[in-house]
């Protein structure tokens, strides 16, 4: 299961370059000095939500534990944004949608090799709703992703195809924003597909290591990290970031 999805990670993202000329808070961290977050920053959370936290249809192991974290960090940063997968129901990444498929076995689609998954995220149910400690009521944007029926995403960014965009982009560029930090679930799966994006549309990026959780089978972890290092996003701790 995860292999195949490593392999469609890898197929779909290894070609994400390092842009030029990073922040200068990105310089900064690569000095091993704190970071105060500033007008250009922008905190990306990503897919806090219950169906990722343990007991959920898809969940992560910890990943309750981040949010105390998440709303500390946040609570420092002026510029806060989350993500949320939001799903059709029978969505083309469903197993339920594929007759005889089971959960993580592969189908062919016009985009590529799409893993099938549990039902999850379903728009306008609980197990698409936000955790409930998480705190962040000065969000400036909730970005929506997976909503289209016949495409799934990962990334903030981009949907599974690479091409159609959630928006994101064409946001953080109008409203100025240099360097975005990113925290929340999973870190070899979505964090690093957005970490990735952020860089490929021109963003300095930078993965808050101790407030995201992975997934970390057969190697998926130490694949991510490396391809977020060769893409230039930075690999730092939360007392990177000083309020």
């Amino acid at each position: 299961m995860v292999t195949d999805r490593r392999s469609f990670l890898k197929s779909t993202v290894v070609g994400a370059v390092a842009v030029s000329a990073a922040a200068a808070a990105t310089k900064a961290e690569a000095q091993g000095a704190r970071v105060k977050p500033g007008p250009r920053d922008v905190l990306l959370v990503v897919d806090v939500q219950n169906d990722f936290i343990p007991g959920g249809a898809l969940p992560v192991q910890e990943g309750d534990l981040i949010v105390p974290l998440v709303n500390r960090l946040a609570a420092g940063f002026d510029h806060v944004i989350l993500t949320q997968d939001w799903h059709t129901p029978g969505h083309v990444s469903f197993a339920s949608t594929h007759p005889g498929k089971k959960p993580f076995e592969t189908v062919k689609l016009e985009y590529g090799t799409q893993v099938l998954w549990p039902d999850h995220c379903v728009q306008g149910t609980p197990g698409a709703d936000f955790h409930k400690d998480l705190k962040v009521p000065h969000a400036e944007l909730i970005i929506r992703k997976g909503y289209r029926k016949q495409m799934d995403s990962y990334s903030a960014f981009y949907e599974a195809d690479g091409k159609a965009t959630t928006g994101l982009a064409g946001y953080v560029k109008d409203r100025g924003f240099q360097q975005v930090y990113l925290v929340g679930l999973a870190t070899d799966f979505c964090v690093c597909w957005s970490a990735l994006d952020a860089r490929k549309v021109g963003l300095g990026a930078a993965v808050i290591e101790d407030a995201c959780r992975g997934i970390d089978t057969n190697g998926s972890l130490g694949k991510a990290w490396d391809q977020m290092a060769k893409a230039g996003v930075k690999r730092i701790r939360s007392t990177d970031i000083t309020a």
